[in-house]
């Protein structure tokens, strides 16, 4: 299996993606191989890297499963053109199709709004709050400004936030994207609408980084939500049911072989 994500530059980033995929190998032990690689800024650690290993060492079948959290992300959508799995790209892309020499892929699916990410905003909303019934549950996500991504952004952040609040017993919830900017006008929208609801903010970011420690509090800070809001600056990682997506990703496969 290649789990697939975007990588960064940040040694921490790539530190818990890691830690995901062992804690994967240490459950799945020998029914699987299994390769962490990154669609770019990790050298020799890049999608075709992975593929030539797993040719090298004689696997003739792999799922790829891009580790992202929204089928709303156009990587999801060129990663899959570029092994094969779709007859174009729904966006213009740098990527040139990879050489599988052979190799028989599967492409999975993004998180999305599987049960696993339920379970992290649920976890994450828990440690934030003090009385549900006065708070309002604000998702951010990275969003995109293509037509079709956007939506698909939208749609899997409100069906998690409003089973969030649903199963929490928040008041009501919100969400947001980054792209386009959403941030200040949806904090305003809750303040106006909603006064006297405190706002526990959750950014659903793959790992902890640039986005989760710079870009959200910024937002909140220029739109004056950081005295409205309580925010984790957390991430997916380095929760366990990250670890338990990909491993039932796995197996689910194994078994429609």
């Amino acid at each position: 299996m290649l789990v697939i994500s975007h990588g960064s530059r940040e040694r921490g980033w790539i530190s818990l993606v890691d830690e995901t995929i062992d804690a994967v190998r240490s459950r799945m032990g020998t029914e699987l191989q299994i390769e962490a690689v990154f669609l770019e800024l990790v050298d020799g650690r890049l999608i075709q890297d992975g593929i030539d290993k797993l040719l090298a060492e004689g696997v003739t079948e792999a799922l790829a499963l891009p580790l992202f959290v929204s089928s709303g992300s156009t990587h999801v959508n060129e990663i899959g053109w570029a092994l094969g799995a779709y007859p174009e790209a729904r966006t213009e892309t740098d990527l040139t199709p990879y050489e599988l020499g052979g190799l028989r892929l599967d492409y999975g699916h993004p998180m999305g709004e599987a049960p696993e990410i339920e379970s992290i905003v649920s976890d994450r909303l828990k440690r934030l709050s003090e009385e549900p019934s006065e708070e309002c549950i604000l998702l951010i996500g990275h969003g995109s400004e293509e037509a079709g991504f956007r939506e698909s952004w939208e749609r899997e952040l409100s069906g998690i936030a409003e089973r969030a609040a649903e199963k929490g017993g928040y008041r009501s919830w919100a969400t947001a994207l980054l792209l386009p900017n959403q941030v200040g006008e949806r904090i305003e929208a809750i303040r106006r609408d909603r006064p006297g609801q405190r706002i526990l903010t959750v950014g659903l970011f793959l790992s902890e980084g640039y986005f989760t420690q710079t870009v959200i509090p910024r937002h909140l800070e220029s739109s004056g939500g950081l005295e409205a809001c309580r925010y984790d600056g957390a991430a997916l990682m380095p929760h366990p049911d990250v670890a338990a997506w990909i491993e039932r990703q796995a197996r689910e496969w194994l078994e429609r072989r």
